[in-house]
């Protein structure tokens, strides 16, 4: 078992160390001079050298890879006093952290946390912003997921148990119908039928918040009815999918012979389906659920704009419109995070509930 974990943990390092290059190159070879878009109509020769040089524009791109890599590295390189060292200790952006060992006479090895950059836009640390609106996002999406999931394998059991029943197949036509939507359509599409078309019998609103001003402009309170149309929209197509896939994988389960054992032990029905067969049925539905949960990470950021909940998607959304590209890569880079360390998980939980696959 730990052997399979440091195997999947050194895996994990690979593919983050993959998406961390494929963002720095795939941002930084995109049309369009930094500089510019900060200056606007101010800007000239001068000023634009000095926003490049302190940006680090000015160095090849091999040495702002590396610097990219040495800002989001835990354990970093910076050059000491007079040092000509290329990595440098910006007191500014490295106000906490501790010296691990001196390499030579001018390069300190370091501990910190990791570097996000500021945004050109606002000059706040990106991570700052993310923190401001991180929350919101996981908050979306952990609640889409258990939506769909609690529902999902509860409409899936019961379509298993009366397989080919009218139940059964409006069911196979409502999950067909959900995988088939689009996040940005879904949005549009459920936004306009419940809060614009039967907004008088819903009471939902278009967009908005979790946590919106008062009408007086005085104070702050939570409005959770602004989460359930990002939630149903967001959670629909995992819905759709979870509902098939419990039902296939319960279908194959009850007829299996150690069903038919219990059922003729006499236990009761409700016994043999989530004591025996539920636990069995339920692992490709566990792989399912980390999947989504990961892809929502993606789909939110149409989810988050359409219905103006200010979380990373929508940040994402701005920082684009905006030129801002070191919001955009700090973002893009914390969702790739966020799914690198869920299929982390899930495989551990997954090697738990089936030790066949620890000899993979």
């Amino acid at each position: 078992m730990f052997s399979f974990i440091i195997r999947k943990f050194l895996y994990s390092i690979l593919i983050l160390l993959g998406v961390v290059s494929l963002i720095f190159f795939m941002f930084n070879v995109l049309p369009g001079d930094p500089a510019r878009m900060i200056l606007g109509q101010r800007a000239d020769s001068a000023s634009i050298m000095a926003i490049h040089q302190d940006l680090g524009l000015d160095k090849p791109k091999w040495q702002q890879y590396l610097k990219y890599i040495n800002d989001l590295s835990p354990i970093s390189f910076h050059e000491t006093e007079n040092s000509l060292h290329y990595f440098y200790l910006d007191k500014h952006i490295y106000s906490h952290y501790v010296s691990i060992l001196i390499l030579g006479s001018h390069t300190k090895v370091i501990l910190k946390k990791p570097y996000l950059r500021r945004s050109y836009q606002s000059k706040k640390n990106v991570s700052d912003i993310i923190t401001e609106t991180l929350p919101n996002t996981l908050l979306l999406a952990v609640s889409a997921i258990l939506f769909a999931a609690f529902a999902g394998i509860l409409l899936g059991i019961l379509s298993a148990l009366f397989k080919d029943s009218w139940y059964d197949r409006i069911s196979m036509v409502i999950s067909s119908l959900g995988m088939s939507l689009p996040s940005f359509f879904a949005a549009i599409l459920f936004g306009w039928i419940f809060a614009f078309v039967l907004a008088r019998y819903t009471h939902l609103n278009l967009t908005g918040n979790l946590i919106v001003m008062d009408d007086f402009g005085e104070g702050l309170h939570y409005e959770w009815k602004n989460l359930i149309l990002p939630v149903f929209t967001l959670g629909i197509r995992p819905l759709a999918v979870f509902i098939q896939l419990t039902r296939n994988s319960m279908l194959e389960v009850l007829t299996q012979d150690y069903i038919r054992t219990a059922r003729a032990k006499g236990l009761s029905e409700p016994a043999v389906i989530f004591k025996h067969a539920l636990k069995n049925a339920l692992n490709p539905v566990i792989t399912a659920i980390s999947g989504w949960f990961a892809s929502m990470m993606a789909g939110v950021v149409f989810v988050e704009y359409i219905f103006a909940w200010k979380g990373l998607g929508y940040v994402i959304v701005d920082a684009l419109t905006n030129y801002d590209l070191p919001l955009v890569m700090g973002c893009v880079l914390v969702i790739s995070v966020i799914f690198i360390v869920i299929n982390f998980l899930v495989d551990i939980v997954y090697s738990l509930l089936d030790p066949r696959v620890r000899i993979y």
